[in-house]
């Protein structure tokens, strides 16, 4: 059987670009998947995504034009059922049989083998191997439906469509070609109305012939950037997209760099489909406006690149990526400057006049802003937001703190109400360190309230300064806790109030910052700024966040490269400093590597197993009462050795803590070799009791040694 490369390219109008690539993996990796599904391409074929604003495509390579037979066996039923005591075959068996196209001569072939308990009738065959035009035709008709299609169209198919009967289809846009080749032989399959052939069309405007004919599978890339104007593949475009920004700010100088954000060159690269990078410039007196809002308007409304010079100062500099090439770009150049300016000067409107009033005669606004119908207005959030961060500051014994986190506190969600904000929201906080500036509320004051919002997400720099973590942290404690508190909680891949987020950041900020704050004593006071209907149950809603906020860190820790054991250790015991998790998960991984290790870990799961069903019993131990050799060896070392692990444990040095403990190994092993822990004097045994609940406590103080035992 031949194998050749397979190239099927579907052509449709404008896809969405946000979606682009997704579409076009998705594509690929289906249709590839399902052929080799069916034996006929290779595991390890190479797959080659193709995907343009109007296409979507695939090659993939040693695609054969059969599929080989295989061997199929087929269980029928119970030797007892298709067999009578003569051993004939039953009506049973030969409906059976005659169903997969059997008659009874095939009743002396059939293979016996066990099935469970009975014996069991088997039909073996040989399957011809599938032809590629209907193993396309699957893969072509799965791949379709399992797009991760954005918003579905319904339309019209075009009059003297070769599928008589249909009338419409859905799609996510319009598709108007079909091409599907083997080597240089097309592979008579459909889709959406449309019947494979070897031609497609190029670039708009540039292509150099119209329809582009494809004339092998292997040539498919080749032949629409030559005679189409088009660069097929994503990859290709982007990377080009990357060279050419590089090159043209290197044209303008040493000073220039390009703001290449990941997101923006997927979307450009998802709207051309031969990209010619031009240089454009606008006045630059709207260099006076924050460049966080120039770049913005530029990024997300005209999909421009900044700028900016060595010190990461925006220039009045900017590059387009254009569809189109012409001989003069002038035109190009000025359309796209010409389009810009109004962008730029409604920002500059904005900033001014947002400048016209003060952050604090914006407080008494927030009163008429719903934060959420359950949990009330901004102002009120404001206030609890306010009483958290006072009473964070109080913690951190820090008069001068209270007094700057309270004003901040007060002040960071004013700039909710500015046009700049309303225009663009993805700038709050940021707009509220500039109005603060400009008010005079000093720098401590207008840095708090621009990182408030910090970590915005995985791996965002964390608050600069103590009053902004302070005030970060309570906006996001008040966040968790009340959406806690009225049973908001995310589920499964849901989290649409970005819990998940707030509860990282709250981690991240008391390991980072090594902050001396207990966990659960945050959540309390959390809760306390909340009215009664809120913190109503305040036990259990603190135990219900708190195990949240854990399994967020037990995630990242992992992330980390913490083994799951190691984690397991640490936060079992739900250590309270969070700055202190580190140094417990550095100290178990050094515990972890004694030879005594793995013995004291199972005798510390074995004693806690022993202790579970004897809760409440010895209470303490008595000298007198220790009778064996092996009990009072222990008692005696056990002393010493829990005086010196707790005062290593006391200075922060959790690794000798721990380490400390291997002493205790041949004692230990010692005690459960000679010591009956279940005696039948019940005094004898309470006393037993009382000292593995001792030497219980001394192991487990930096970490739960029994998750260590295998």
């Amino acid at each position: 059987m031949t194998a050749q490369n397979l190239l099927v390219e579907l052509f449709v109008e404008e896809l969405p670009p946000k979606a682009l690539k997704k579409l076009g993996d998705a594509f690929a990796g289906v249709l590839a998947q399902s052929l080799k599904d069916q034996g006929l391409a290779p595991a390890d074929a190479t797959v080659t995504p193709f995907a343009s604003p109007r296409r979507l495509g695939v090659h993939v390579t040693g695609v054969l034009a059969q599929a080989a037979d295989k061997p199929v066996s087929q269980k029928l039923m119970p030797v007892t059922v298709g067999l009578g005591a003569d051993g004939q075959p039953t009506p049973a068996l030969l409906k059976r049989l005659a169903a997969l196209g059997a008659d009874a001569s095939a009743v002396a072939g059939l293979r016996r083998a066990p099935d469970g308990k009975a014996e069991a009738l088997f039909y073996d065959s040989i399957a011809p191997g599938v032809a590629l035009a209907a193993g396309l035709q699957k893969a072509l008709d799965e791949a379709i439906a399992r797009l991760p299609i954005p918003k579905v169209m319904t339309y019209q198919l075009e009059s003297g469509c070769d599928l008589p009967g249909w009338s419409s289809v859905q799609f996510v846009r319009p598709a108007h070609g079909l091409v599907a080749l083997h080597g240089a032989a097309v592979v008579p399959v459909t889709a959406l109305g449309l019947v494979a052939g070897n031609s497609t069309h190029g670039h708009r405007f540039e292509a150099a012939v119209d329809p582009v004919v494809i004339a092998h599978a292997d040539a498919y890339a080749e032949t629409l950037a030559r005679d189409g104007a088009v660069l097929a593949a994503f990859n290709d475009r982007r990377f080009a997209i990357v060279q050419q920004l590089a090159q043209a700010a290197e044209k303008l100088g040493p000073g220039y760099e390009v703001l290449m954000d990941e997101a923006l060159l997927d979307e450009v690269t998802a709207l051309v489909e031969r990209p010619n990078v031009l240089t454009c410039a606008f006045e630059e007196q709207f260099l006076s406006v924050p460049q966080e809002c120039l770049i913005l308007t530029m990024k997300a409304n005209q999909k421009y690149f900044p700028l900016v010079d060595t010190h990461g100062k925006l220039t009045n500099r900017f590059l387009v990526v254009s569809n189109i090439s012409p001989d003069d770009a002038s035109a190009v150049i000025g359309g796209n400057e010409r389009v810009v300016r109004p962008r730029l000067a409604d920002a500059k409107f904005f900033f001014d006049q947002d400048r016209k009033k003060t952050l604090e005669s914006r407080v008494e606004g927030l009163a008429k802003v719903v934060y959420h119908n359950k949990l009330g207005t901004q102002g009120e959030r404001m206030e609890r937001v306010r009483a958290i961060a006072r009473a964070i500051a109080q913690q951190l014994g820090n008069a001068a703190l209270v007094d700057q986190a309270d004003t901040a506190a007060r002040l960071a969600k004013t700039d909710l109400l500015t046009d700049m904000v309303g225009e663009f929201p993805e700038l709050q906080g940021i707009m509220g360190g500039y109005y603060a500036r400009h008010d005079g509320l000093g720098e401590d004051i207008a840095i708090a309230i621009e990182d408030h919002y910090k970590p915005r997400f995985a791996g965002d720099e964390l608050p600069r300064n103590a009053t902004g973590t302070v005030v970060a942290l309570a906006d996001k404690l008040e966040t968790l806790v009340g959406m806690f508190g009225i049973g908001n909680l995310p589920s499964g891949d849901k989290d649409p109030f970005a819990l998940r987020r707030h509860a990282l950041g709250v981690v991240r900020m008391l390991i980072e910052k090594d902050l001396p704050l207990e966990l659960s004593e945050l959540l309390l006071l959390a809760f306390n700024a909340f009215p009664a209907e809120i913190s109503m149950y305040p036990a259990e809603n603190i135990k219900l966040l708190e195990s949240f906020i854990y399994d967020r860190l037990a995630g990242s820790l992992r992330e980390q490269g913490y083994t799951a054991q190691e984690v397991d250790a640490v936060l079992a015991l739900r250590p309270q400093r969070l700055g202190d998790v580190a140094k417990r998960l550095l100290a178990v991984r050094a515990f972890a590597a004694l030879p005594e290790a793995e013995a004291l870990a199972a005798a510390n799961k074995r004693i806690g197993n022993i202790l579970k069903k004897a809760e409440g019993e010895g209470a303490g131990v008595l000298p007198e009462l220790l009778q064996e050799p092996a009990e009072r060896a222990l008692f005696d070392l056990l002393g010493p050795i829990v005086d010196q692990s707790a005062s290593s444990f006391a200075a922060g040095d959790y690794t000798a803590s721990l380490q400390i403990l291997a002493a205790l190994r041949g004692p230990v092993d010692a005690f459960f070799d000679g010591v009956m822990v279940n005696a039948d004097d019940a005094a004898l045994k309470a006393n037993r009791l009382a000292l593995l609940r001792h030497l219980h406590g001394a192991m487990n103080r930096v970490a739960d040694l029994s998750r260590l035992a295998a």
